[in-house]
């Protein structure tokens, strides 16, 4: 075994806890902490691939296997007595958590842009969040609150800015996603996966809510998604968006998963796929600090970014984002 495995794991559970469960799911954070300090499960879990090493899909292969929704003290006992049974659903499962609630994030991103727009997810899971046009929004300003959309199913964003909230919804008029595993938003098993991502804690309901709803968008308009790799898929199933709409690639906590490699690899893919293409073509990335080293080497100093994802267009950061979609600061980002 690596004699760092140990130390790794527990720094990656900890911070797992401290930065990302913090304030959204206590209890994630508390089993998370639990986890970071214990020798047993730590053992065990290094000795997974490291794809089953993640906190995030430890829990919800977990939750699938009806772990208890209890404090550490419970969970610990029930998951080494589980244990096989949660690797092998971990095993054939993936973290593909698909939050709708990103759209409004999205959506202010694109409204940046000259429409129409052309949309390409990569890493869509299940196409969730090809749909930021389908929903309304009520950001939360420090004006007050500030509504788009009318009547469809409504997202809320709170933001610390309210010059970047839109006059109107994006006029999207393509979407397509590209994952390794597509889901179908209309196989009950797909979504019940789905919603075991969604951490327990207070935004679970609202959360909830959102997934149903986008899935009950997919399953009306089912979007095109290409079963294959984004690093190798990228400019194929981009070339085939009408060329008189803006192309939009996007992701969100996607290229975390890839070698730091091939995360450069698929940033240069990206960064050139206009050229490529000979059309205009936008790099809409939000990921977390630390897999995009030239997006981070631009972010302001002494910025905290813990719990947040960094917004950036074509390679540059213009805003952190919650990383469900409930926050959006930008003004860290304006001269």
């Amino acid at each position: 075994m690596d004699p760092d495995a140990l130390p790794r794991l527990a720094r990656a559970y900890a911070v797992f806890g401290t930065d990302w469960a913090v304030g959204t799911s206590p209890l994630y954070e508390e089993w998370s902490l639990g986890i970071a300090d214990d020798a047993e499960l730590l053992m065990r879990l290094a000795a997974l691939p490291p794809r089953l090493q993640q906190p995030n899909l430890l829990y919800a292969a977990a939750r699938w296997e009806g772990a208890p929704l209890e404090p550490f003290a419970a969970l610990r006992p029930w998951l080494l007595a589980h244990w096989d049974a949660v690797v092998a659903t971990a095993s054939v499962r993936s973290t593909q958590t698909n939050e709708p609630g990103r759209s409004a994030t999205t959506t202010l991103a694109l409204a940046r842009l000259d429409g129409p727009i052309a949309l390409l997810e990569t890493g869509t899971a299940a196409g969730l969040c090809l749909y930021p046009d389908r929903f309304s929004y009520a950001y939360e300003t420090p004006e007050g609150v500030r509504t788009i959309g009318g009547d469809r199913p409504r997202l809320v964003c709170r933001v610390d800015d309210a010059a970047v909230v839109p006059a109107a919804l994006p006029d999207v008029v393509w979407r397509a996603g590209i994952d390794l595993s597509p889901l179908d938003a209309a196989d009950p098993d797909a979504l019940a996966w789905l919603e075991t991502l969604v951490w327990p804690g207070p935004d679970h309901d609202r959360r909830i809510a959102g997934l149903r709803a986008a899935a009950e968008i997919a399953r009306a308009d089912p979007p095109t998604i290409v079963r294959g790799d984004i690093l190798d898929t990228v400019a194929d199933v981009a070339a085939e968006s009408p060329r008189d709409a803006t192309l939009v690639v996007f992701h969100s906590a996607v290229l975390m998963y890839l070698q730091p490699g091939d995360r450069e690899r698929f940033a240069h893919t990206a960064r050139t796929l206009g050229d490529a293409l000979d059309r205009r073509v936008v790099w809409l990335s939000n990921e977390s600090q630390g897999v995009l080293p030239a997006v981070d080497a631009q972010l302001p100093a002494g910025l905290r970014t813990s719990g947040r994802l960094v917004q950036s267009i074509d390679g540059r950061p213009v805003a952190l984002a919650g990383q469900h979609g409930a926050v959006y600061e930008s003004r860290a980002f304006r001269p």
